[in-house]
């Protein structure tokens, strides 16, 4: 229902990402997929969380029917590789400390390829054997023997945008070191400050506690939610968090938070 509403497709959904399998992350799964299989969809479905989630599926599918595409269930790996990586992302699991297992997600775009400086292929003559090497970041050796830097015939690089999800957990200083200087941080701030023993007891954050972790990991921006209804206005746990952290946003469904993209400076 909320992607109707917001104009989303579901059918260009390929990749789904599961924190942990308490039902406020998880019931609206079975939903999505019979609507999916009523659509009918045929290419598989990749789900990503933890090892428990396809003993989940398996007994919603008992009572359900099978669905009319594979799901292709996929937990983190032990040995910390990245749980997805295409041609111009990675994906890392970072493990939370919460009631059950539970997993946040950085995402982290892959470099691209070097741009070479138009006025730079008539200068040098250089072919596609060469533009192929130069956007690598090698070096030109011209015929005559010399060697012509790469930052000279290229643009700069452009910087690798980063996106970390975090939720849910209880505040845990040694995340800072996951999310070091990602661009964009959702962190889950499920209580106000007056009620940071209740957070520890539910192993939730406060808000103060998501925007300490932003400012020790050197984050660009934070984004907060996962609030608690006992709060009227949540915009007393955006105030809270901004006072530790200034660059705070309490966010809303529907909201679209983009991370620009900028060439990095050279020296």
């Amino acid at each position: 229902m909320r992607l109707r509403k917001y104009g989303l497709n579901p059918g260009r959904i390929h990749h789904i990402f599961i924190s942990h399998l308490h039902g406020d992350h998880v019931f609206g799964l079975f939903g999505l997929l019979s609507s999916l299989g009523m659509m009918g969809r045929k290419v598989p479905l990749h789900l990503y969380g933890p090892a428990e989630l396809e003993e989940l599926m398996a007994y919603y599918s008992k009572f359900f029917g099978p669905l009319p595409f594979d799901l292709d269930f996929v937990s983190p790996p032990e040995n910390g590789d990245y749980i997805y990586e295409c041609d111009k992302m990675t994906v890392t699991a970072i493990p939370l400390k919460h009631r059950i297992p539970a997993y946040g997600y950085l995402f982290r775009e892959k470099g691209k390829a070097l741009n070479i400086r138009k006025e730079q292929i008539d200068t040098y003559g250089l072919g596609i054997a060469d533009m192929v090497k130069i956007k690598r970041g090698e070096d030109h050796i011209t015929k005559e023997g010399e060697i012509i830097p790469n930052s000279k015939l290229t643009l700069p690089p452009y910087h690798r945008r980063s996106y970390a999800y975090i939720s849910d957990t209880v505040y845990d200083p040694g995340l800072a070191e996951s999310v070091r200087n990602v661009d964009l941080l959702f962190h889950e701030a499920t209580f106000a400050d007056k009620d940071k023993k209740l957070a520890k007891q539910t192993l939730h954050s406060t808000a103060a506690q998501a925007a300490t972790l932003a400012a020790d990991a050197g984050v660009k921006k934070l984004l907060i939610g996962h609030f608690s209804t006992r709060y009227k206005d949540p915009a007393l746990l955006e105030t809270e968090a901004r006072k530790v952290f200034g660059e705070t946003v309490g966010v809303k469904d529907g909201d679209i938070y983009s991370v620009p993209l900028k060439r990095l400076k050279r020296e």
